[in-house]
C-alpha cells in the first residue's frame, strides 16, 4: 500500500489509492443496483444470489418472515468471512467488508424501489432490466476487481481452492455456482436466463470493461 506524508505528520493515501477505495466502494455498490435490477427482471440472477434468496425463503418458513434479505446476507457472508479469515486472511479488505455490510441492503432498497416504481413491469420493461442490470453488474464488477481492494467472502471459496492446488480457479468458480443454483432451485429460488448468463457468459464483458475504462480510471491517477 502507498502512503504519502502529510503536513501534519499523519500518513494519508496517495492519488492512485484514493482511486482504488473509490473504485471499490462504487464497484460494490452497482454491483448491488445491477443485482436489484436483474432480480427485478424476473429471468434469474446470479448463482450466489439465487442461492441466497433460497435460504431467505427458508429463513421466512422455519424462523420469521419478518427478517430482511439484507440482515440474512450479512449473517451468511459474517459465516463465511470466519472461515475466510481462518484460511485465507490476506484476501480480506476494504471490498470484502462493504460486500459483507452493505451490498445486501443495496440489492434489497433496490429491489423495493423498482417495485414501487414499476409493480407490474411488461415483458420489454423486465428485458430492460435484464440487459441493464447485466451491463451493469460487469462494469461494476471491473471497477472492483481492477481496484484489487479485498474480494468477496464467495470469491474467495474459489481462490482459496485453487491457491492451495485442489483445482483451478475457473473450475472450482464453475462447480460452486452450480451447488449455488441447485441449492437455491431446492429452496424455491428459480434460476433463469440471467443465471445462466452471470455463470457462464460474463468474463469477456468484464474483460473489455476492465481494459477500456477501469484500468484507464485507474492508470490515469498516478502521480
Amino acid at each position: 500500500m502507498n502512503f504519502k506524508s502529510t503536513g501534519s505528520g499523519l500518513k494519508a493515501p496517495d492519488a492512485r489509492m484514493r482511486k482504488r477505495i473509490l473504485m471499490t466502494v462504487a464497484g460494490v455498490l452497482l454491483l448491488g443496483v445491477s443485482v436489484g435490477f436483474t432480480k427485478n427482471s424476473n429471468f434469474g440472477t446470479d448463482p450466489f444470489t439465487t442461492c441466497m434468496y433460497g435460504i431467505l425463503n427458508f429463513v421466512h418458513a422455519a424462523i420469521s418472515p419478518d427478517i430482511s434479505y439484507g440482515s440474512m446476507y450479512n449473517a451468511v457472508n459474517l459465516l463465511l468471512l470466519v472461515i475466510m479469515f481462518v484460511t485465507g486472511r490476506h484476501y480480506i479488505g476494504l471490498g470484502t467488508l462493504i460486500n459483507i455490510f452493505l451490498l445486501g441492503y443495496v440489492i434489497q432498497g433496490c429491489c423495493a424501489f423498482l417495485s414501487f416504481l414499476v409493480p407490474d413491469p411488461s415483458i420489454a420493461v423486465r428485458i430492460g432490466y435484464l440487459v441493464f442490470g447485466l451491463l451493469l453488474m460487469c462494469f461494476a464488477s471491473s471497477l472492483y476487481f481492477v481496484a484489487d481492494l479485498g474480494v468477496s467472502t464467495y470469491d474467495f471459496i474459489a481462490l482459496g481452492i485453487d491457491e492451495r492446488g485442489i483445482l483451478k480457479f475457473r473450475v472450482c468458480r464453475i462447480i460452486t455456482d452450480c451447488l449455488c443454483v441447485l441449492f437455491g432451485f431446492l429452496l424455491h429460488s428459480a434460476p433463469g436466463i440471467g443465471t445462466i448468463i452471470t455463470a457462464f457468459c460474463m468474463g469477456p464483458v468484464i474483460d473489455l470493461f476492465s481494459v477500456h475504462v477501469a484500468r484507464p480510471l485507474l492508470d490515469g491517477a498516478r502521480s
